[in-house]
């Protein structure tokens, strides 16, 4: 079956909205564009009985997902401390979803699949690069030419000097005022490491997966370790085997050591996490930079609002009032906590029950899509399963799923999950 004209750009859309990802305007300029083309294609295509742009149950199964993320937000905003703002954000949330569609037909066929997984590949090889070179030279290439460009069009950079001044971490193209780099490439690594498996066997992996690694390693997100090392258990099981596998953990573990001592950041990590090893409370809370006192305050959010939440994006409004210690000062410094960094607590602060049973609804079905699928379907969406997989993975802490650039990242997955999932047969 040959695909609908014009959809044929559906991965070169979808590769230029994470590209874009360092200028998080344009990228959503990306989006929005991109959103609205997909409806007008849909209006005439899809409601004409296009089954050709992406398959029933792929498109079902996106618009469950998009659902189960989207439909709490709303029900939390209707009594959220400022709803009318609340509601506003919820409705301009809707712009993912026809997005959505539009990422999932990109990998409704064969040829989309293998230009969107190995593009995404190619920018992480790319900003993995790049961010060695950082780490050798004190400056990111890519960063310094979008810095230049972004000074030449506005005469002002894309990080105040203040923060480049306090920034103490590996950031690469996303700049030192962004320091997401840990988890972004902890979560779109399995599209690289697959990529480099199929092409390269065991030896293209390991020397991929250990160059992603230090990276990830000199970031000093400890939640993007745990993270990486989710993908390399996943991803490398079958490949190497168990002994092999081990050997790779063995040899990180030495690596971990080595940058603990000769690495500023990874050291100052360790030394945090050190501090859980203490009989006390505080030394846990200081291991975990401040989250036990977050979570207590999310506990409690959950407790005051059991039904809908405080609202998306509502937790630092809410938090002087569940503060479970507001005499002393935070670890992260001034200012409220912004959200709950763990998934479930999140959801359940600022959506409530209500939220989880939804996201938990959505979870059920992705999985059921799963379970149900034939091998040669799951086979060829590995790569995104294991990348959604590992985003929401309950036992490690998060960046806010209900921001947009996060959100957007999570949901993009889910998109990239159940297109190549459900496939269209035959194509």
């Amino acid at each position: 079956m040959t695909p609908v004209a014009g959809w044929r750009w559906a991965p070169a859309w979808v590769l230029a909205y994470v590209a874009l990802w360092p200028a998080p305007g344009i990228a959503e300029g990306v989006l929005v564009l991109g959103a609205l083309i997909a409806l007008g294609k849909l209006v005439f295509s899809r409601f004409r009985g296009g089954g050709q742009l992406l398959s029933h149950q792929a498109w079902a199964l996106t618009s469950v997902l998009f659902c189960a993320y989207w439909v709490p937000e709303l029900v939390s905003a209707l009594d959220a401390v400022d709803s009318a703002r609340a509601l506003k954000e919820a409705a301009g949330d809707l712009r993912y979803l026809p997005f959505l569609w539009l990422a999932a037909a990109a990998v409704g066929d064969a040829r989309g699949r293998r230009v969107t997984f190995i593009g995404l590949a190619v920018i992480v090889g790319v900003w993995t690069l790049d961010a060695l070179l950082q780490a050798v030279a004190g400056t990111s290439p890519l960063f310094f030419g979008l810095d230049a460009v972004k000074q030449a069009i506005s005469h002002r950079p894309i990080c105040p000097p203040e923060e480049i001044l306090e920034a103490n971490r590996l950031s690469g193209i996303l700049g030192p005022c962004n320091p997401k780099l840990g988890q972004v490439l902890a979560s779109l690594s399995p599209f690289a490491l697959y990529a480099v498996a199929r092409r390269f066997d065991g030896l293209g992996w390991v020397l991929t997966a250990a160059a992603i690694g230090v990276v990830i390693l000199l970031t000093g997100s400890r939640a993007s370790w745990i993270t990486y090392a989710l993908v390399l258990a996943v991803s490398g099981w079958r490949l190497l085997g168990g002994k092999r596998l081990l050997a790779v953990f063995a040899a990180g573990a030495v690596v971990l050591v080595v940058l603990g001592l000769t690495s500023a950041q990874v050291r100052e990590r360790l030394q945090r996490t050190t501090h859980a090893l203490s009989a006390d409370t505080q030394g846990v809370d200081a291991a975990l930079s401040g989250r036990a006192r977050i979570w207590g305050a999310a506990l409690c959010m959950a407790k005051e609002h059991p039904v809908n939440g405080v609202g998306a994006r509502g937790f630092r409004h809410a938090f002087a009032a569940c503060d479970p210690d507001p005499t002393q000062p935070p670890a992260w410094g001034a200012g409220p906590a912004l959200h709950a960094h763990q998934i479930l607590l999140e959801i359940l602060s600022e959506t409530g029950a209500f939220g989880l049973l939804l996201w938990l609804a959505g979870a059920a079905l992705a999985w059921r899509a799963w379970r149900y699928a034939d091998e040669a379907s799951r086979e060829q969406a590995k790569p995104a399963m294991l990348a959604l997989a590992v985003t929401v993975f309950p036992f490690n802490t998060h960046l806010a799923f209900y921001s947009t650039f996060w959100g957007g990242l999570t949901l993009l997955l889910a998109a990239l999950y159940a297109g190549s999932l459900l496939a269209r047969r035959h194509v």
